[in-house]
């Protein structure tokens, strides 16, 4: 009797426990020695990311006996680069109007708060762009910097149709300026975020993002609160987060470049989701008007109007008797003394249906050819109907601020 079985031919058969044992033991060795190496260079793991590891830097606090251990990991990827490039030149900004309040112990009351961005620090002066209806009425304005120090700024101008303004303050302790990027180049889904001041809360310059929606909007805004469309603003579209008190703030890049402002005003109040900001390519020109005249100059006919879809149909018959295939265009509701309009001829109730021989088909449609196509002291071609017929008028267009 042994320990083996013995065979036929008397050769001893190795017992088949032990063998398995055998190389049970070398696989957990080995295992033990590939993770002990992976340990001591875990770049030789697949799928490490030298970049994700070189931007983490983790500390670990042991503590005292029988306490959590603690772990702090400092991450650092493309927004947090972005936002800290950006972030210090954001600031809130205060709409103080005359208090009607007589127990009020300041002559001027917060009416509503925004945000806006430092682009310009020139010989002692900072200059910030915002949302003209962020300071509007505003008998003061108060800026309040990253850091929470409040300055006082002045209104330098501000342009109603672009929802745009411009303020001046004391760059006193302001070093950073906005860097402006290119909207023209945005693409559907690139990565932007909008930082401001959400629902007037301390300033702390809060931070959300998105992706580029759509590029090229056009949304309707009703600009004297009047239920009438009055202007088409051409803006970027983000599901980046944008609440009141966000209006005026920036919208950025990856690269922390300023690419749009933010705008609550056009933004729609039945969805979710959708945030507007005027594209730079179309701020920068506004704000360097607005910088330099105070005001944004636009080529002017010289008459107010009212949208013939707003006229009732008896109105249409009776007093501007048009032809039944006159459907839209512009009425003319009164023409200026001394302008182009009225040296032409153009009258009160005559129906413009024609500009430059293309059709207008309402006033926004006027306003677009207006202040996109013509230039001041160019020459207007109108068309207009005037008891029901065709009249052709031909006059110069002059600056909108001489109108006043």
């Amino acid at each position: 009797m042994g320990y083996y079985d013995q065979t036929p031919n008397g050769r001893q058969r190795p017992n088949r426990g032990r063998v398995f044992l055998a190389g049970l033991s070398g696989v957990l060795v080995g295992a033990l020695i590939i993770g002990l190496l992976f340990f001591l260079r875990p770049e030789l793991m697949p799928g490490y990311n030298t970049d994700t590891a070189q931007n983490q830097q983790e500390t670990v606090d042991s503590g005292e006996q029988g306490q959590t251990e603690q772990r702090s990991v400092e991450v650092t990827n493309d927004v947090t680069e972005a936002v800290e490039v950006a972030n210090d030149t954001v600031v809130g900004v205060t709409n103080l109007q005359a208090g009607s309040d007589f127990f009020s112990e300041s002559p001027n009351q917060e009416a509503g708060t925004g945000s806006g961005v430092i682009y310009k620090n020139e010989n002692g002066t900072a200059f910030v762009v915002t949302n003209h209806h962020v300071v509007t009425g505003a008998t003061d304005i108060e800026v309040t910097m990253p850091d929470g120090e409040k300055k006082e700024a002045t209104l330098v101008g501000g342009d109603v149709w672009t929802d745009l303004a411009v303020l001046s303050m004391d760059s006193e302790g302001i070093e950073d300026v906005a860097q402006f990027g290119d909207s023209d180049v945005l693409k559907q889904g690139e990565t932007v975020i909008a930082i401001g001041n959400p629902l007037g809360l301390d300033f702390y310059g809060s931070v959300t993002t998105g992706v580029v929606s759509g590029v090229d909007r056009a949304v309707p805004v009703d600009i004297d609160r009047d239920t009438v469309v009055d202007w088409e603003v051409e803006v970027l579209q983000t599901d980046a987060a944008i609440n009141p008190g966000n209006s005026g703030g920036a919208l950025i890049n990856i690269s922390g470049q300023l690419i749009g402002i933010n705008s609550m005003k056009i933004n729609p109040t039945t969805a979710e989701g959708i945030g507007f900001a005027i594209p730079i390519n179309t701020a920068i020109p506004i704000i360097e008007a607005l910088e330099s005249e105070g005001q944004m100059v636009r080529p002017a006919m010289g008459i107010t109007l009212t949208d013939l879809n707003q006229v009732p149909q008896m109105y249409r018959e009776d007093t501007l008797n048009l032809p039944d295939d006159v459907t839209s265009g512009v009425v003319v509701s009164s023409v200026l003394p001394d302008s182009g309009a009225a040296e032409s001829g153009l009258q009160e109730y005559d129906v413009i249906v024609e500009m430059d021989g293309e059709p207008i088909d309402g006033s926004i449609a006027l306003r677009k050819h207006l202040y996109e196509d013509k230039e001041i002291g160019e020459t207007l071609q109108v068309k207009a109907y005037r008891d029901g017929e065709l009249l052709e008028f031909e006059f110069e267009l002059v600056d909108s601020s001489s109108l006043q």
